[in-house]
This record gives C-alpha cells, sequence and structure tokens, in this order.
C-alpha cells in the first residue's frame, strides 16, 4: 500500500478553495491507495465561525473530493467541521472509498483545549473499509491517548490513519505518540499535520508512516508544504514475543500500601 500524505496549510475559511487543492493532489497522485488530509482541512484549523463553515458530509465540496477520489481509485481520509442540523459541530474525518463512495464520518472524540468549547465531542470509534483494508481514522489529540488505539487494535484494525493539526510546541508529543500507538499495538500508522500559520497557531508538520515496530518509512519533518508519498507497512509482520495484544494480561489489582 502506498500513502499520499498531504502535509498542507489550508487557505482559512476558503472551503471551496481547498477542496479544489485537495483534489488536485488526488489527481496527481493516481499511484496513491489512501491519502490522508490534516484534521480541519476544509475549513482550516479554527474555533471561528464555524457556522458558515461547517459542511454537512454530502456537501458539493466534499463531493469534488470524492469524485477525485473515484477517478484516482484512492481512497481518502479528510478533516473538516461536520454541521449535525442542530448544536455544536463535529470535529471530523470523512472517509471516502476508492469508488469515490462516503463509508462513514469519524467525530473526534479526544477535543483539545478551546476545542471542547467549539465542537461536540464524537461518542464512538470507527473502522471502515478503505482501499481494501481495515482503517482506522483517529483526529490529532485522540493519538496522545493509549486506550483509543488499543481498542481499535483488539477490534482487528489493520492501519491507524491519524489526521492532525498538531502546533507548537507540541512536536516531540506527536512524534512519541505515534510511534508508540504503532509499538504498543503492532499495528502500521500513517500521519498527515498540518503547516502554516492560522489564528495566531504555527502547525508544525511532521507527517510520517509508522510500521508496527516503530521504524520511520517515510517523513516529512521540516514544517513546510509536501505531499508525501509513503509505503504503507503490512500489519502482520510482528514477532510474536513482542505482540503486545497477544501477551495482554487481566485486570490486575493495585495495592496501595
Amino acid at each position: 500500500m502506498l500513502a499520499l500524505l498531504a502535509q498542507l496549510a489550508s487557505a482559512q475559511g476558503d472551503v471551496r478553495a481547498n477542496a479544489e487543492r485537495a483534489a488536485e493532489a488526488i489527481g496527481a497522485h493516481p499511484e496513491a491507495d489512501l491519502a490522508v488530509f490534516p484534521e480541519l482541512y476544509l475549513s482550516g484549523y479554527t474555533m471561528n465561525g464555524l457556522d458558515e463553515l461547517a459542511r454537512p458530509g454530502d456537501a458539493p465540496e466534499l463531493r469534488l473530493i470524492a469524485d477525485a477520489a473515484a477517478k484516482a481509485s484512492t481512497a481518502v481520509v479528510v478533516g473538516f467541521p461536520e454541521s449535525r442540523g442542530s448544536g455544536r459541530p463535529a470535529n471530523a474525518a470523512a472517509c471516502i472509498d476508492r469508488d469515490g463512495s462516503l463509508v462513514g464520518v469519524y467525530r473526534k472524540t479526544q477535543l483539545f483545549g478551546a476545542e471542547q468549547d467549539a465542537f461536540e465531542p464524537g461518542d464512538e470509534l470507527m473502522i471502515f473499509e478503505l482501499a481494501g483494508r481495515r482503517i482506522a481514522p483517529l483526529v490529532c489529540f485522540d493519538v496522545e491517548f493509549p486506550e483509543p488505539t488499543r481498542q481499535l487494535a483488539l477490534a482487528g484494525a489493520e492501519l491507524l490513519a491519524v489526521a492532525s493539526a498538531n502546533m507548537d510546541p507540541f512536536y516531540v508529543d506527536h512524534e512519541v505518540a505515534t510511534r508508540a500507538r504503532a509499538v504498543e499495538n503492532r499495528v502500521p500508522l500513517v500521519y498527515a499535520n498540518a503547516v502554516g500559520h492560522l489564528d495566531g497557531l504555527t502547525f508544525v508538520g511532521g507527517s510520517r508512516s509508522v510500521t508496527p515496530s516503530g521504524e520511520i518509512l517515510a517523513e516529512a519533518s521540516d514544517g513546510t508544504e509536501r505531499l508525501l508519498l509513503a509505503p504503507v507497512a503490512d500489519a502482520g509482520d510482528v514477532d510474536e514475543r513482542v505482540d503486545y495484544l497477544r501477551h495482554l494480561p487481566g485486570e490486575l489489582k493495585v495495592s496501595d500500601r
């Protein structure tokens, strides 16, 4: 499998322009089986103006991306603010298969900082069949928690796909977390992070493909825009001595002495 990790800066507030750029990137790299775009890519990472920026899953801008996915036969994970009819939007990732069908929408469960006031948190983890693999999408802060990825791995996820807008001063947090989540579950991981500057924040890139043993197969670590074509590791090549899912202990008692 080959992934296109779209380490891009969004045009703030211009949903159509960002969708067109995503479609162009997908069309320029039809060799990719999967394309991953950053968190809130369609709007840019902002908590402002979400009433105007949020879109439903069947929005024309997502349809534009889906049409490009179908033409290139590339599955897509792309971040966007999802309008849900009433109440706060979700910080979401649209998951589109290589035939252009919207397989589902994942909603970020672990909201970071000001996101807690702007978005409604998701209440379920998801695994989708994309490009012939069981892929579990995550959004940014989600990947810093071991528990969700452990649940997904135990449920049979074959690849973790992270759409992120990680910013200064947290580069190291995600450098460590992306490798840790892959190693502790022995599941490959792909990670697409934003770059650029929005609302006083600086996004730090570092998009990468990680093997189940924590090796970096490809990385864009310089904080500039890149369309990184990265190989994706297989999920099955794990030394059984360190297959942590196989060796999980039962619940242990804690003694506070």
